[in-house]
């Protein structure tokens, strides 16, 4: 599927997301997570993996959304408060 993550395009699988994080350490998460083979991740840390661009190049909401869209599990900053 197409997605367009600051401004870039990039074509993306669920598949090819799932492959990027495998092996991957989960980061703290202290805003959005998106759920990736069981393991729950900051969406920052996502796209940074999956765009090759700084984090700051992006928005959550962007990589939220194009996560979303491949069907990934994501939470808000309220539901991911417990799981620390």
């Amino acid at each position: 599927m197409r997605c367009i993550i600051a401004r870039f395009a990039f074509d993306l699988t669920k598949s090819d997301v799932q492959a990027s994080m495998k092996g991957v350490k989960p980061e703290l998460i202290t805003g959005e997570s998106v759920i990736i083979s069981r393991r729950h991740y900051p969406v920052k840390q996502v796209g940074e993996v999956i765009t090759r661009q700084d984090r700051r190049d992006f928005s959550a909401a962007e990589v939220t959304r194009a996560l979303h869209r491949l069907g990934f599990t994501c939470r808000s900053t309220d539901v991911t408060a417990g799981l620390g």
